[in-house]
């Protein structure tokens, strides 16, 4: 006789109060959770299968596509659906550079791991890659942008908010920089999907990339905007997504990335246009600039074009200046319940010798060697209020003594 299954319990709620690494993942809302539930019970079929089951989950992906295009600014035909922003990132750069004879790739220094390894990938297919320099804010040179937009450049790609320090890119400058000498231009979009309304084609870039976990939607979809006439080549073979990416698509994904971005952009619209949690960051920001050891990296957040307004930066050291492992202050941290990074989640991943050499992008800011290893990153989420947020400059201060007190020759 079969046992009567147990009943399982119902979930408790996460408590999200001290979950502060929105820049590396957001938590998916309620609203996600439910869209996606009643998808899977709906159009799980496969969308390419031309019975009624099949036409469901292909009528429910087209207006997925749809309306993500629509709140994107662009044109429904103008959206591939991809199984995240890496691969999105891959397909913009490697599809577009298989459509012209090797040149250059104008990048800068402060780009994500994808791009970066995007980059490698056509410098062994012939390619040369430029590096714009940067300032102490993380700031592209648009001067140099300029003088690079001569043969043999055939194609631009930036990271418009950099998720290590917060940069915000002066994007409008560089798409009519780019327009002007007829340059393709991808942006890497991931920071900022969510935290303004954009609108890609009044933005006049020609390939943006994102992804749906950083705004409170599922891991494992992404989507890059094509502006029509833009060739690519597809990097995996197949009759899915126009003929540029195949695979058996998201269909469930897809519907909980909409969800995501509608609330996103219902908070955005709330304000004007502005995102509510800078007025979060703010006061936490004054408070933490307060503690001995701890300066800010990256852009001043007064300048709100600048910054991404979810996104603290530090570099942290002792009182008396000797620059403390970021590493071990996100491990102290934790250990009061606080979750934060010193860093770049994918590059924390990278190898070995990235783990420890220090961040590439404070580097790139002119920041010395020693310090490059004692970068923090907080990012804030729409699941946080300021009460959330009273202990955490006493948790830091905590965990930069315990640091102090643990260094060798103490």
């Amino acid at each position: 006789m079969t046992p009567p299954e147990t009943p399982t319990p119902p979930e408790t709620p996460q408590d999200l109060s001290g979950y502060l690494d929105a820049c590396a993942t957001s938590p998916p809302t309620e609203g996600v959770i439910r869209v996606m539930a009643a998808a899977q019970r709906s159009a799980w079929a496969n969308p390419s299968s031309l019975h009624g089951f099949g036409l469901r989950a292909s009528e429910l992906l087209e207006r997925s596509r749809g309306r993500l295009a629509e709140l994107l600014g662009a044109s429904q035909h103008d959206l591939i659906f991809c199984s995240g922003a890496s691969e999105a990132i891959h397909l913009a750069l490697l599809g577009q550079a298989g459509m012209v004879p090797p040149g250059r790739l104008v990048i800068s220094p402060v780009e994500h791991p994808a791009t970066i390894a995007a980059a490698e990938t056509l410098l062994r297919q012939g390619w040369e890659v430029a590096r714009l320099p940067v300032d102490h804010r993380g700031v592209i040179d648009l001067v140099a942008l300029h003088e690079l937009l001569e043969p043999p450049t055939r194609l631009v790609s930036l990271i418009w908010g950099q998720s290590e320090v917060g940069t915000l890119q002066p994007l409008e400058s560089v798409s009519r920089l780019c327009r002007s000498a007829g340059i393709p231009l991808h942006v890497d979009a991931v920071q900022v999907v969510g935290h303004r309304l954009v609108d890609a084609d009044a933005l006049g870039v020609d390939l943006l990339s994102c992804t749906a976990h950083k705004l409170g939607g599922p891991r494992g979809i992404g989507l890059l905007l094509r502006r029509r006439g833009v060739g690519l080549l597809p990097q995996i073979g197949g009759a899915q997504e126009g003929g540029l990416r195949g695979g058996t698509e998201a269909v469930v994904l897809a519907a909980g990335f909409v969800q995501a971005m509608e609330e996103a952009y219902e908070r955005l619209r709330s304000l004007g246009g502005l995102d509510p949690l800078a007025a979060l960051r703010d006061p936490l920001l004054t408070r933490l600039l307060e503690l001995p050891g701890v300066s800010l990296s990256g852009p001043s957040p007064e300048d709100r074009e600048g910054r991404l307004p979810h996104h603290i930066s530090l570099v942290v050291t002792s009182a008396t200046g000797v620059p403390l492992p970021g590493r071990e202050l996100v491990r102290g941290l934790w250990r009061q319940g606080l979750a934060v990074s010193s860093g770049s989640a994918c590059s924390a991943i990278a190898s070995p010798a990235s783990r420890g050499g220090g961040s590439a992008v404070l580097r790139a800011l002119g920041y010395p060697e020693s310090h490059c290893t004692s970068g923090l990153r907080i990012s804030l989420g729409p699941w946080l209020c300021p009460a959330d947020l009273e202990r955490v400059p006493g948790a830091l201060e905590q965990a930069r003594r315990d640091l102090e007190t643990s260094a060798p020759g103490h």
